[in-house]
C-alpha cells in the first residue's frame, strides 16, 4: 500500500462531506500544531524524499518515487537531493508506470522551469499518452514561446497522434499554443456589465478576480440575489484574499493545473476530512461537463435539461452578450470536457512557511482549487485568520445556498489584485443602478 503522504496528496481534491460547522470557535485542526508541522517537514526531507531517492527504482519502490514527486510539487521543494532523484527517474522513464511519469513531469514543471529541457524534449519525441505528451509540451512551451518551437510541438503532435483533433486534451493544447500569448494581453470585457447581468438574473454570485500570472494572489467579492454587494456594517466592501494557483501551476486544462477561468456552479457548503484542506467550511463547486446539466444549471426538481440543446450556448447565456465572444471565460468548460473535476473553494492547513520566498506568501497553493488565506495558532490549533470562513459566512448570510462563482483573470499585471481595483468596479456598477 502507498504510504500516508501519497494517499494524502492524492486526496487533496476529494471531499468527504459532513455537516458544515458554522461557529468559528468550533473549528480546530491538530494538523497545524507546531510539533506536527515540524515532524512533517523533517519527514518530507529525510524520509519521503531523502531516503527514497537513494534507493533503486523497482516494482517494490516505485510508489515511493511517485509519492516523493507529489510532495516536491505540493511543497515546492528543491535542492540537490531532489535534482538527483529527478535525474534517476528520467534515466528510467520508459520503464516507469503512468502515475509515476505524470508525478515526475508535474514536479519538474513545478520546481525546475528550465533544468530539464533536454530530457523533456526526448520524452516529447516518443510519448504516446496524450496527457504526458501535453505535460511535456507545455514545459517546453513555457521555456520557449517562439513560433518555431510552437510549430515543432504541433508537428510532433500530428505525427504521434493521427487523431489528435478528436482528443479534447490535445485540441485544447493546440489552442493554448496558438493563443496564450495573445490572450494574456487581451482586454477583459466590461466587468460592470457582468455585475448588472447577474443582478438582472437575481443570482447569488461570487467573483474571484485573478491575474494571468497566478503567482500573484487574487481577491473575491460576493453579490447577493438582489444585486447588492456585501459590505461590512461601516459600509466597506467585503473582500477576501484567494489564490487560484496550483502547486504545479500547470495550465488549466491539465490535471492539477491552476484553476480554470469561467463559471462554476455553487452547490452548497461542506466540511472536508482531508487534513491539508482543513475543517473550515468549503464551497462545493461543479464545473461544466462534470455532472448532469440539471445539476450544473440548478434546475428545479420538476425541470429537466433539454438534451437537444447546445450546452456551450447555454453556458454562454450565463454571461451578458458583451462577454460571449471572450474565449478565456470558457476555460472551465473545456477543462470539464477533458475530465478535470472536484475543484472547490476551500481553506488550508498547510504551513505557509514553505512558500515564504514566493509572491503568493502567506497563501498556499493546492491541486487546482481556489484557496483562501488561513493562518492558524500553532499552539492551540485554532484559527487566527480565515478569509475562507469569512467568505463562506458572507455568501450564506443571504437566502439560498446555491449560486455561481466566476473566476476571471483581469490582466497580466505582475502584482496582487488590489482592493482599490475591486472597489472601483463596484462603484462604477452601483453608480449606474
Amino acid at each position: 500500500m502507498k504510504n500516508w503522504l501519497v494517499s494524502l496528496l492524492a486526496l487533496l481534491l476529494l471531499e468527504n462531506i459532513s455537516t458544515a460547522q458554522t461557529r468559528r470557535e468550533d473549528i480546530y485542526s491538530g494538523f497545524v500544531l507546531y510539533d506536527k508541522r515540524a515532524w512533517l517537514q523533517k519527514d518530507l526531507r529525510e524520509n519521503v524524499i531523502g531516503y527514497t531517492f537513494t534507493q533503486a527504482i523497482d516494482s517494490n519502490t516505485e510508489y515511493r518515487f511517485e509519492s516523493a514527486c507529489l510532495a516536491i510539487s505540493q511543497f515546492q521543494l528543491t535542492g540537490e537531493d531532489v535534482a538527483h532523484g529527478f535525474d534517476k527517474l528520467f534515466l528510467q522513464y520508459d520503464s516507469l508506470q503512468y502515475d509515476t511519469k505524470r508525478a515526475l513531469l508535474e514536479a519538474v514543471y513545478a520546481t525546475y522551469p528550465s533544468r530539464y529541457i533536454q530530457q523533456v524534449q526526448q520524452i516529447l519525441q516518443k510519448e504516446t499518452h496524450p496527457k504526458l505528451f501535453a505535460m511535456s509540451a507545455v514545459y517546453l512551451f513555457r521555456h520557449d514561446t517562439t513560433v518555431n518551437n510552437v510549430n515543432d510541438i504541433k508537428i510532433r503532435m500530428v505525427e504521434q497522434f493521427s487523431n489528435y483533433d478528436s482528443i479534447p486534451l490535445l485540441q485544447t493544447l493546440e489552442y493554448h499554443l496558438n493563443t496564450n500569448k495573445q490572450n494574456r494581453t487581451r482586454k477583459t470585457p466590461d466587468i460592470a456589465a457582468l455585475f448588472r447581468y447577474q443582478a438582472e438574473r437575481k443570482q447569488k454570485t461570487i467573483y474571484s478576480f485573478q491575474r494571468w500570472n497566478r503567482d500573484y494572489p487574487g481577491m473575491s467579492i460576493v453579490q447577493n440575489a438582489a444585486g447588492r454587494f456585501m459590505r461590512h456594517p461601516d459600509g466597506r466592501l467585503m473582500i477576501f484574499e484567494q489564490l487560484a494557483r496550483s502547486a504545479s501551476d500547470l495550465p488549466y486544462f491539465i490535471t492539477n493545473g491552476s484553476t480554470p477561468q469561467g463559471i462554476y456552479s455553487i452547490q452548497g457548503t461542506a466540511v472536508s476530512k482531508n487534513t491539508l484542506i482543513g475543517p473550515t467550511p468549503n464551497l462545493q463547486l461543479l464545473m461544466p461537463n462534470e455532472n448532469s446539466w440539471d445539476k450544473y444549471f440548478q434546475l428545479a426538481p420538476w425541470e429537466h435539461w433539454d438534451s437537444t440543446r447546445d450546452s456551450m450556448q447555454a453556458y454562454l447565456e450565463l454571461l451578458p452578450p458583451s462577454w460571449r465572444k471572450y474565449t478565456p471565460i470558457t476555460e472551465v468548460f473545456q477543462a470539464g470536457l477533458i475530465g478535470r473535476s472536484e475543484i472547490i473553494a476551500h481553506g488550508t492547513t498547510i504551513d505557509p512557511e514553505y512558500f515564504k520566498q514566493k509572491a503568493w506568501y502567506p497563501l498556499t497553493p493546492t491541486n487546482g482549487c481556489l484557496c483562501a488565506k488561513e493562518l492558524w495558532n500553532v499552539s492551540n490549533g485554532r484559527l487566527l485568520v480565515s478569509e475562507q470562513f469569512n467568505m463562506v459566512s458572507t455568501f450564506m448570510a443571504s437566502p439560498g445556498s446555491k449560486g455561481y462563482l466566476f473566476v476571471i483573470n483581469l490582466d497580466d499585471q505582475q502584482a496582487p489584485v488590489s482592493r482599490a481595483e475591486l472597489e472601483r468596479w463596484v462603484k462604477t456598477y452601483e453608480q449606474a443602478r
